[in-house]
């Protein structure tokens, strides 16, 4: 099925794709202060649902961050120096801040529409690296603020995401050899970082599939993956095909962005133009060359959102308790569209269970 909102891939669930190696959340657990983000259930959400469970895994608090993103800035960096610097096996964060002063200086290099920014920002300063953190001028105050208090130097570029990562890259080549380029897309000839991120989300899944067994939930039915560039529900994508019994994986953008469905229904990746939106962290025009492949091959359906339907989300999601931003709450809006209009095409009943994910906190992103 395909229309201007919604897009289904019938071939989708005979994908089949690998997980990365243990390796990552063993990493993740050698951080200070790591704890696994609790899985929650909605049972009022299920019953407007129709559906016999709801579950969020709630990122509003990771590692002292409102967003889930230091999972995949904080490993990928590591992976980065270690090499750089030597070293055949990951280093920890501690031994890296111990081995920086005898290296080469490193300055790290970002775009953002938010909390990636702040992750990488907050990653240099626990191993004591300088930090340059691009951003559009779209990003709300409260968040060009929190990046500054991580010690990034900042800069605001009046041109929407995609032309904030060409202005940082571009300052990155001019600022030279001490440069490392940490972004959470990929594009010709830059694939190990962003691949390192994408493994670095591998912790949130490895968690969840902990708690749903806790729970005694043996199958999901179908899971939301909120894209921007596409990173996260690459993973999420990727973990929902690896196992014995495939679960459906269905993307949500906003209406203002949607770059991911436009290379879905087109069948190329090409980038789109988008409008202002209130899920920020999601307005993105271009793919991740690296996350297309995935998607393509592993998302049962993409839905568009939008930006008064993630309002609406996140006040359902506050009223159970749950902090959520407009970009943590557009997989409630997606579940919304899908269970209303595409649940016969995804094999939806009411004896389904569905996974939100709750990616930020409101205040990581207020409206």
């Amino acid at each position: 099925m395909q229309t201007s909102q919604f897009y289904v891939n019938a071939h989708a669930r005979r994908a089949t794709l690998s997980r990365p190696s243990d390796e990552v959340r063993r990493f993740h657990a050698g951080l200070p202060g790591y704890a696994p983000t609790p899985l929650l259930e909605l049972p009022e959400v299920a019953e407007e649902l129709g559906v016999a469970r709801v579950v969020v895994k709630d990122e509003s608090s990771r590692l002292g961050l409102p967003a889930f993103k230091i999972l995949g800035a904080s490993y990928a960096i590591a992976r980065a120096l270690s090499a750089r610097w030597g070293s055949e096996r990951t280093l920890s964060l501690a031994e890296l801040r111990e081995l920086a002063p005898s290296q080469p200086p490193v300055t790290l290099f970002a775009a953002t529409d938010g909390n990636h920014g702040r992750a990488v920002a907050r990653t240099a300063a626990l191993i004591g690296l300088d930090c340059q953190v691009f951003y559009p001028a779209s990003l709300t105050a409260a968040a060009m603020a929190a990046i500054a208090a991580e010690g990034a130097l900042t800069t605001r570029v009046e041109r929407p995401y995609d032309d904030v990562v060409q202005t940082m890259r571009d300052g990155a080549a001019a600022f030279g050899a001490a440069a490392l380029v940490v972004q959470d897309t990929s594009w010709h000839g830059y694939t190990d970082i962003p691949g390192w991120i994408v493994d670095g989300y591998s912790t949130m899944l490895a968690e969840l599939d902990d708690q749903l067994h806790d729970l005694g939930i043996a199958r999901v039915d179908v899971a939301l993956a909120p894209a921007g560039v596409g990173s996260l529900a690459q993973a999420i994508v990727a973990h929902f095909k690896s196992g014995s019994t495939s679960s459906a994986v269905a993307i949500v953008e906003p209406l203002a962005a949607p770059a991911v469905f436009h290379a879905l229904t087109s069948g190329s990746p090409a980038p789109v133009s988008t409008t202002d939106t209130v899920m920020l962290g999601l307005n993105c025009g271009t793919v991740s060359e690296l996350a297309w492949p995935v998607l393509r091959a592993g998302a049962d359906a993409a839905v568009l959102v939008s930006d008064d339907e993630a309002r609406a989300a996140v006040a359902t999601l506050g009223a159970a308790g749950v902090d959520a931003g407009p970009c943590g709450a557009a997989t409630l809006a997606g579940a919304r569209r899908i269970l209303a209009s595409a649940r016969a095409e995804l094999s939806l009943s009411s004896s389904s269970t569905v996974v939100l994910f709750n990616t930020e906190s409101l205040s990581a992103n207020p409206l």
